[in-house]
């Protein structure tokens, strides 16, 4: 999940981060959920592993958008979140990602699209980002061929 928050912060898209168990902190997650878009809160990046019921969780309680990042195990090497996480019943979306680290990239990036399509400026952050990861590509190919 660091990754998520260095990349939202390399976007300047304000976050906020907090540690909510599911299973050990039910009440606060309620209200942490509940009380997410009175604060402001337009997107929540939720990383969960093992039973993963973190992000379901939360989106039963908001109508926030709520995007769940399955955090590799020692146990199932993390496909134990991914299927908790992405077996959602209809009715409470939660948008999955892939396990690990690229799934918190992705998510980050996610969210900042999200974002992008009420705020110009994250949009335009969000577009020189994508040409950069573009041009490093270019670069690397022809380092390659050099």
């Amino acid at each position: 999940m660091r990754q998520a928050a260095a990349l939202l912060e390399q976007l300047k898209i304000p976050l906020v981060k907090h540690v909510i168990s599911a299973h050990r902190m039910p009440q606060q997650l309620q209200q942490f959920a509940a009380s997410a878009r009175d604060q402001g809160i337009d997107v929540i990046i939720a990383g969960a592993g093992g039973a993963a019921h973190l992000p379901g969780m939360l989106a039963a309680n908001t109508t926030v958008p709520v995007i769940g990042v399955p955090i590799k195990t020692r146990t199932l090497n993390g496909i134990d979140s991914l299927l908790s996480i992405v077996q959602m019943p209809a009715g409470i979306p939660v948008a999955t990602m892939a396990i690990g680290e690229a799934g918190a990239k992705n998510a980050a990036l996610l969210a900042a699209a999200m974002l992008a399509i009420r705020d110009e400026a994250v949009a335009r952050r969000l577009a020189a980002y994508r040409q950069a990861q573009t041009q490093q590509s270019i670069e690397s190919e022809a380092a390659l061929n050099d």
